[in-house]
């Protein structure tokens, strides 16, 4: 199931406020101050530590069956999209990526592919990255890629056509939509340019 996207962007404090109007739920801060990593969690908000000077490794926050994640870089640069996998499906997954000839990652939480396409591609087997297995869930992405062949190698990986991932030619690899289960239907654009569709069917 694909549930999650991963950004670095500029635009932290302004990324998170977009999403909580969404309806999403900052689970976890983390920033780096003083040289040091700390956790700035809930309840603590932005007000909190505004005049600190901190760089956030990730700002993670979650929707029902959605996932987000982002850190504060120079620029917006897509990072990686992720999906929740059982261990079988993990395990398939991953003799099909050595097949192709794909570099993967892994520690006791997560598993990367590393893609030729300028992005990554994580494989989450603990089902509480997400609050909900069924509702507000992704469905549908939108990406811009410099390289023909995604499609391709999704369908590879996971023995079937991706047919939640739109890949679209462009001279730079960025996610431009996301489609989102919602009882609402609008379209807003996120601080990053990403065209977020909520939609209720």
């Amino acid at each position: 199931m694909l549930f999650h996207y991963h950004l670095w962007t500029p635009h932290v404090e302004e990324t998170e406020k977009f999403y909580a109007n969404l309806g999403f739920q900052v689970t976890q801060r983390i920033g780096k101050k003083d040289g040091e990593f700390e956790s700035f969690d809930p309840p603590l908000d932005w007000d909190d530590f505004r005049g600190q000077s901190i760089r956030f490794r990730i700002i993670e926050m979650k929707r029902g069956a959605t996932n987000i994640s982002f850190g504060y870089g120079k620029k917006v640069i897509f990072d990686h999209i992720g999906f929740l996998v059982s261990e079988e499906e993990k395990v398939n997954v991953l003799e099909r990526a050595e097949q192709i000839g794909l570099t993967t990652q892994s520690n006791e939480r997560r598993t990367f592919i590393h893609t030729p396409y300028g992005f990554r591609i994580e494989l989450q087997q603990h089902f509480d990255a997400v609050q909900s297995r069924s509702e507000n869930r992704v469905l549908q992405f939108s990406i811009d890629s410099k390289r023909k062949g995604i499609e391709e190698v999704l369908r590879r990986l996971f023995g079937r056509q991706v047919s939640e991932i739109n890949v679209s030619e462009s001279n730079h690899t960025m996610i431009i939509g996301v489609k989102l289960m919602s009882d609402a239907n609008f379209r807003t654009v996120d601080p990053n340019g990403i065209q977020i569709i909520l939609s209720n069917t």
